[in-house]
């Protein structure tokens, strides 16, 4: 059973910095493109960041470039998506998991995720 536990959200001003984490068991993230995704109220799950198994490749969601940056630890197990200059509108519930290339299949059970609140 895969498990993938985010942690690291909390409430912070507009133009303030958060570093999440997702550590995973049952599964070597190293070994799978990992994406960190997010889910606005009333609004639909999207993929904000990606990192490629191999780490050579990143995406990021246009809103975020230059703010957001994935990042992987082996040793560790685990993900991080650095986020810096926060905004209004990146108030989510945030979460992370492993896919296909273009992450567009998941392999994963959801998990709690971790919300991030952005005051004004």
């Amino acid at each position: 059973q895969v498990e993938l536990v985010e942690s690291g959200g909390g409430l912070v001003q507009a133009g303030g910095s958060l570093r999440l984490s997702c550590a995973a068991s049952e599964l070597t993230v190293s070994n799978y493109a990992m994406g960190w995704y997010r889910q606005a109220p009333g609004k639909e799950r999207e993929l904000v960041a990606g990192i490629s198994s191999a780490g050579g490749s990143t995406y990021y969601k246009d809103s975020v470039k230059g703010r957001f940056t994935i990042s992987r630890d082996s040793a560790k197990n685990t993900v991080y998506l650095q986020m810096i200059n926060l905004k209004l509108e990146d108030t989510a519930v945030y979460y992370c998991n492993a896919g296909n290339s273009r992450l567009t299949v998941v392999f994963g059970s959801w998990g709690q995720g971790t919300q991030v609140t952005v005051s004004s």
